[in-house]
């Protein structure tokens, strides 16, 4: 990647040891980033800056656990202090604990929604102090913030509720905070991933096929380095969009446009029940279909 969209700006990427953070911090690298790797495996994530530092990019590893409110805080000072400021926040970190509802445990569901919801809402908030301070004193960063959501939040897939509704409810909070920190310089946006990683090659017999390199050597849709070029732009000061919602897998870019009002009827009183039925069945009819849950019979 030689675009440059990166240079002098600072990264830091979340559950950046393997998989899909680990090709965005390389990408963002090899672009001109410094780059904070962030990973709760702390020897993944100097791996990986040592891989950067050999190709002659700047790095440093963090080990912070993203979810606990004071390692969030120091992971942003991290970046402030080694690099002299931040730019851009990847939130990539998250994990599996795949389960059916009538089976999911109380702490399989906690443990999900923790790292992903909450590891994402403590890292956008530190950054956002610190960005907003910096637009209060007159020196506004053209700040951004990628965030991590999934085809699995935004359709729904069967045996991993904790997992898509914690990947719904990031892909709402970026809306919520595109709307309140535009004001600072701020851009949020989020990606629906599809590519191979840890997570789904532990998904199955089947899954693992399907995400398997092809045999012939063409293109690997399933690389996650496909995911990066999207996320880096997404990072840069050059993007200009906000709020938004893109779904990547391979070589192709899909916007969201998830939760619109469809049809309606306004009857300019209160319905009763039994007039209710012959109504939804209007709307539904009126209406486009759902796209059909993963996993669903």
């Amino acid at each position: 990647m030689s675009d440059l969209l990166s240079t002098d700006r600072v990264v830091i990427v979340t559950g950046a040891g393997q998989g899909i953070g680990r090709a965005h911090a390389l990408a963002f690298a090899a672009d001109g980033a410094a780059v904070v790797v962030n990973d709760f495996n702390a020897d993944a994530a100097q791996a990986v800056v040592d891989e950067i530092v050999a190709g002659g990019g700047n790095a440093v590893a963090d080990g912070a656990d993203v979810a606990d409110w004071t390692a969030g805080a120091e992971l942003v000072a991290t970046a402030i202090r080694e690099f002299g400021g931040l730019d851009t926040v990847v939130n990539n970190a998250g994990f599996l604990r795949d389960r059916m509802l009538v089976s999911l445990s109380e702490d399989e569901w906690d443990a999900v929604v923790r790292v992903h919801l909450k590891g994402h809402f403590v890292v956008l908030r530190h950054a956002a102090d610190y960005w907003r301070a910096q637009s209060k004193a007159g020196a506004q960063r053209a700040a951004r913030v990628v965030n991590t959501s999934s085809g699995a939040g935004l359709f729904g897939s069967v045996g991993q509720g904790n997992y898509a509704a914690a990947k719904a409810a990031i892909a709402e909070l970026t809306i919520q905070a595109a709307a309140e920190l535009g004001g600072y310089g701020i851009a949020v946006n989020a990606i629906a991933p599809a590519a191979r990683t840890q997570m789904t090659m532990g998904a199955g017999e089947a899954m693992a096929a399907q995400m398997a390199p092809p045999a012939d050597g063409s293109f690997d849709a399933m690389d996650p380095a496909n995911i990066s070029p999207l996320v880096v732009w997404l990072g840069s000061a050059a993007a200009d969009v906000t709020g938004r919602v893109f779904e990547v897998e391979g070589g192709t870019i899909t916007l969201l446009d998830a939760w619109q009002r469809a049809a309606s009827r306004d009857k300019g009183a209160r319905w009763e029940p039994a007039e209710v039925g012959a109504v939804v069945d209007t709307l539904v009819a009126e209406s486009p279909a759902p796209v059909p849950v993963y996993g669903a019979r």
